[in-house]
This record gives C-alpha cells, sequence and structure tokens, in this order.
C-alpha cells in the first residue's frame, strides 16, 4: 500500500491536470487499509475512537499499557510499541505530550522510523517546538516517508465530537490525503504553509487562550468577591463585550457549567504543565524573532508559578482556583499590604 501511495505522488509531479482525479482513487483504495495512532492520553483516544467510527482499522500503542485499554475495547489492536506499528501501517497519527516524547517515537530504539515504510505518511498532531517538527520531517524524508505537523485545538470535548481544529504544515500535494485522515477527527482542517507552520499557529492560538482565560478567571474572580453570583456573572459577559471563548465555553469557576474540567475538580481537559509547556514555546520565539509579548510573558509566569504550587496535572483553566486561593491566603495577613 505504501508504494500505491509512492506511486500516487510520483504521478502528482508528472501530470498536475489529472492530480485530483489520481488522488482521490489512491484514498479511496487505501481506505480500509490500517491507520497507525501513538499516544492514548486525554485527547488520542477520543480522536482513535472517531477513526474506528469512520471504518478505520487503527493501530495503536501507547508508553502507558493501561492507557490502551479504552481504545482496544472500542476494537483497535494494541502494539507493543511504535516501530511495530510502523511496521502494519503506512499512515500514522501521533499525538504525544512534548518534543522530546516525539523525538523518542520517531527516532528511538524503537521508534517508527526504524521500521517504516517508503511512502508512509505521518501526521504528527503533537504540540511542540516547530524546529522538531522540521528536524523529524527530514528525518522522515531520509527514509522515503513524509511527516506533516499538524496541531489541534478545541480541547477534550471538541475531540470527543470530532470538532477539532487542525492546523498543517508540509508539502502541500500531501495535504489532501492528511486531510482525508482529519476530517474524521476534526471540523477544520486547516493548510497553514510548510513544515512546522501548523505548530507556529497553535502556539499564537494557545498564547492567546492562556492571555483569555487568566483575564476570565480574573474577572470572575473579581465579581463574585463583589458580590455577584458567578452564573449570573458569567451570562451577562456572555451577552457583552467581554465574551471569549474561556468565558463562553470552557467557564474556570465551579458550578457554572456542566461538561468542563471546573465542573469536575479541573480533572482532564488540558493540563497546566502542557500549557506552561507551550507558553514557553511562545516565549523564545518570541525571543528569537524580537516580537514583544508582555501579556504572553506573563502568562507563561503564571502558569509557570502555578506548576510549582501543585497544579501542573489540573486543567489549565485552575488558574481561577490558584487566584482565589492566593487572594484568600493574602487576605489572611501574610500580606502586609492585604488591608
Amino acid at each position: 500500500m505504501a508504494a500505491l501511495f509512492r506511486g500516487c505522488r510520483n504521478f502528482y509531479k508528472r501530470s498536475h491536470k489529472h492530480v485530483e482525479l489520481t488522488l482521490v482513487s489512491c484514498r479511496s483504495m487505501a481506505s480500509k487499509t490500517p491507520v497507525g495512532f501513538i499516544g492514548l492520553g486525554n485527547m488520542g483516544t477520543p480522536m482513535a475512537r472517531n477513526l474506528l467510527k469512520h471504518g478505520y482499522p487503527v493501530i495503536a500503542t501507547d508508553v502507558f499499557p493501561e492507557s490502551c485499554k479504552e481504545i482496544q475495547d472500542s476494537g483497535a489492536q494494541i502494539l507493543d510499541c511504535p516501530a511495530e506499528v510502523a511496521d502494519k501501517a503506512d499512515r500514522i497519527i501521533t499525538m504525544l505530550p512534548s518534543s522530546p516524547n516525539v523525538i523518542e517515537v520517531y527516532t528511538g530504539p524503537n521508534g517508527i522510523l526504524k521500521k517504516i515504510k517508503k511512502g508512509t505518511l505521518l501526521i504528527d498532531s503533537s504540540t511542540i517546538d516547530p524546529a522538531v517538527s522540521k528536524e523529524m520531517a527530514v528525518a522522515a524524508e531520509k527514509m522515503g516517508a513524509v511527516f506533516m505537523d499538524a496541531p489541534v485545538s478545541g480541547g477534550v470535548g471538541a475531540a470527543s465530537l470530532a470538532k477539532l481544529t487542525f492546523m498543517v504544515g508540509g508539502v502541500e500535494e500531501e495535504f489532501n490525503a492528511a486531510q482525508e485522515l482529519l476530517t474524521c477527527m476534526g471540523a477544520n482542517v486547516v493548510y497553514c504553509g510548510q513544515v512546522g507552520s501548523g505548530q507556529a499557529a497553535k502556539i499564537c492560538n494557545n498564547m492567546l487562550l492562556a492571555i483569555g482565560m487568566i483575564g476570565t478567571a480574573e474577572t470572575m474572580n473579581l465579581g463574585i468577591r463583589l458580590g455577584l453570583d458567578p452564573k449570573l456573572l458569567a451570562e451577562i459577559l456572555n451577552m457583552s463585550s467581554g465574551r471569549c471563548w474561556s468565558s463562553d465555553k470552557y467557564n474556570p469557576v465551579p458550578g457554572v457549567m456542566e461538561g468542563v474540567p471546573s465542573a469536575n475538580n479541573y480533572q482532564g481537559g488540558f493540563g497546566t504543565k502542557l500549557m506552561a509547556k507551550d507558553l514557553g514555546f511562545a516565549q523564545s520565539t518570541a525571543t528569537s524573532t524580537r516580537t514583544p509579548i508582555p501579556l504572553g510573558s506573563l502568562a507563561h509566569q503564571i502558569y509557570r508559578i502555578m506548576c510549582a504550587h501543585g497544579y501542573s496535572n489540573k486543567d489549565f483553566s485552575s488558574v481561577f482556583q490558584f487566584l482565589q486561593e492566593e487572594g484568600y491566603s493574602r487576605s489572611s495577613g501574610s500580606d502586609p499590604d492585604s488591608a
């Protein structure tokens, strides 16, 4: 099957006029072949499940065997390591926590590139340093494979409902092949440019998300201290100019919304340590491009402090709880200026 995809790509280069028909034909013929999926965390599991719902056989693995049980119960085949997945599938999606994880999964002793087939399409939906995406693309190309970065936005809820937004970077001629799979898991699939551009878009999005969440948490905390009912305040914000995704879809105050992490003691969702990681990417890229990001830098520091105070594994919306507790500790007399 890898040869089939390779033949399609070569044909594209020879005859642009007939490429659309040819790629449609190749994708149709390949649609029942297995799709590899590596990384079965809060996001990866519902994403893989949506591939199964669309009729794609899924071959999966995760470094934590207990993470595989849910998707195995849904019908996926579980293998021991990424290399075994690469031996069985010529389309592979990875969804991993950080740059070191991606490097290990692709280039480690049991990594994808150890047993990869020529012509394999690799789609990485992790949020990592754009430079690492470019390194993986070069390593994959040396093995005759194609690597694309396709980080996501939308959170666990959107992953479960197949309403994610994918920001895709890579060779444009391969976008249609990636889009076939990504549309099974998301409502929006956007081509951003060369490899690494998807990561660039995601870093910018998450910096704004962090700033917006901190602003929402501060606003809600102040309103509550002023005696406002949090549900009423949220309702007012969401019909006024202060409305944003964090207030309307992911409110950080317990009891305001159902089905969000704040309604479940901030469990699940997008971890504080992951937000701190992404803001670190924003900080480093801003430094290298001499771009001022005063609010982004402050958000980075706030989430780093939260990690140091035990919030690492809570959802990033727990910044409300952090600010609330910080305020209480100061008002209790530990801060000489609290009066």
